[in-house]
């Protein structure tokens, strides 16, 4: 499932940097580059793709520029195999993958729910607070439900 990338591999004037040019952009118009795999944090297409190629050991820079992709191959490596990495970005399922069935994925999505309704048994009648709102608008909102109810009252 997933589209592959079209990907075409050209050799550098540099004996060790390879440019892979794709039939999409992986950044916009933005330049990204990753000079290691601590680098390469978050799910943008161009940190994926670079996460991916420094996992085979044979990456040690990459540069990401709008559908063109230019590694810098380690001492000793060669390119073998990194055109297949750009190729397969998008690609989800793969042959002999088993997508999971309906019961594992209503696993994963009653397993939060239950974290929520446990805490908010254990805070009391209180509402339910999401912890990725910002302590200062929680307590602004608590303030102007306290405005409210004086003047409801």
């Amino acid at each position: 499932m997933g589209q592959p990338v079209a990907v075409e591999e050209k050799r550098s004037v540099v004996a060790a940097t390879v440019r892979f040019e794709t039939n999409r952009s992986l950044t916009g118009m933005g330049h990204e580059r990753f000079a290691g795999e601590v680098d390469t944090k978050g799910t943008r297409p161009a940190a994926v793709v670079a996460r991916r190629l420094f996992e085979t050991g044979q990456v040690s820079g990459v540069h990401v520029f709008g559908n063109i992709v230019t590694c810098t191959l380690a001492p000793g490596a060669t390119a073998q195999g990194l055109t297949e990495i750009v190729r397969d970005l998008y690609q989800y399922w793969k042959p002999g993958m088993a997508p999971p069935s309906a019961e594992e994925l209503m696993a994963q999505v009653e397993a939060p729910a239950a974290a929520t309704e446990s805490a908010s048994s254990d805070a009391g009648s209180g509402p339910v607070v999401d912890s990725r709102v910002p302590a200062h608008l929680l307590e602004r909102s608590a303030a102007a439900r306290a405005r409210w109810a004086e003047k409801s009252s």
